[in-house]
């Protein structure tokens, strides 16, 4: 059921160094580096994204994703939603406007699987990188690196699974795309999750602490270009997790590997589109090797071990 709940806007990330996570986002993603905030938050945006940013650096302790945050309509519709959280029993917070740069006000809630989201209706618009709306060229010719055209979605570990995406299926409008089951335990292992006509926008796997964060995803052209960016990973020697490969779930076209803080980066192209009559797509637990790793079937221990 439609909620007003549009896309992911933007996900803020824990560094430990902000330079060196600087050049990592800005010259091997190719992200479009916009500017650096009063508190030293630095902030990012793919070139195709219409929005002023999509990607915010902290610098902390400890890496690890502070929140993820959904673009819905209007202001009204953030009001509405506000209120169906407080009612569904979520922590809830309102984040005033201005507190990132160029956002208005924010609803900061909680998940039974520990992490945190946010909600906001309005964010300055600074329309696609170095081409404009009006008669575009096809792309910027000044592009870095990976040349990510946007950031797509995150991978969340945590323990409550069920329960979280109950809250976004039903406070927010999310519909369950695909997912893992292991039906001799009655169990959902994974959950994919969808409130755009993408494979997914969030994704959860079942894992025993909460609030982990295994990955940001972001969106590439063509299978060439997810290629390329192999390349550039052996060229600058970033530390690699696995690919490149495709995904039996989503059937996206996949390379991941981590930042200079150890958080994990996947760049993909191609995946499925899920349309609301569409049936949840089904793989067994026994079959989870070929569903992450259609080629290689079997999986690889860091993907499923190393989180932040």
């Amino acid at each position: 059921m439609q909620k007003g709940v549009m896309r992911p806007g933007h996900v803020q990330i824990r560094v430990l160094d902000m330079e060196t996570a600087v050049a990592h986002y800005r010259d091997r993603l190719g992200l479009i580096h916009t500017h650096t905030d009063s508190q030293g938050r630095n902030y990012f945006k793919g070139w195709t994204e219409i929005d002023a940013f999509s990607v915010v650096l902290r610098e902390a302790d400890e890496p690890g994703m502070d929140f993820m945050a959904l673009k819905v309509l209007d202001a009204a519709t953030l009001a509405a939603r506000k209120q169906d959280l407080i009612d569904y029993g979520c922590q809830v917070e309102t984040i005033p406007a201005g507190e990132l740069d160029g956002c208005g006000e924010r609803v900061r809630f909680d998940s039974p699987t520990g992490h945190w989201f946010e909600l906001f209706a309005e964010k300055e618009q600074t329309g696609k990188w170095g081409v404009g709306d009006r008669n575009p060229d096809a792309w910027p010719e000044d592009l870095k690196g990976m040349k990510a055209t946007r950031f797509d979605h995150c991978l969340l570990y945590g323990d409550d699974i069920d329960g979280t995406v109950d809250l976004l299926s039903s406070v927010l409008g999310f519909q369950l795309a695909e997912q893992v089951r292991d039906e001799e335990a009655d169990l959902r292992v994974a959950a994919f999750l969808t409130v755009s006509m993408k494979a997914h926008d969030v994704a959860f796997v079942r894992h025993e602490e909460k609030g982990k964060f295994h990955h940001a995803s972001f969106y590439l052209s063509s299978w060439e270009d997810v290629l390329r960016a192999a390349d550039l990973i052996s060229m600058h020697d970033i530390a690699l997790d696995i690919g490149p490969t495709r995904h039996g779930l989503t059937h996206g076209q996949t390379i991941y590997f981590f930042d200079p803080s150890g958080n994990r980066n996947e760049v993909f192209s191609g995946g499925d589109y899920t349309y609301p009559d569409h049936p949840v797509v089904t793989w067994d637990a026994s079959q989870l090797g070929k569903a992450i790793f259609y080629h290689d079937r079997q999986l690889n221990e860091r993907f499923l071990g190393v989180v932040t």
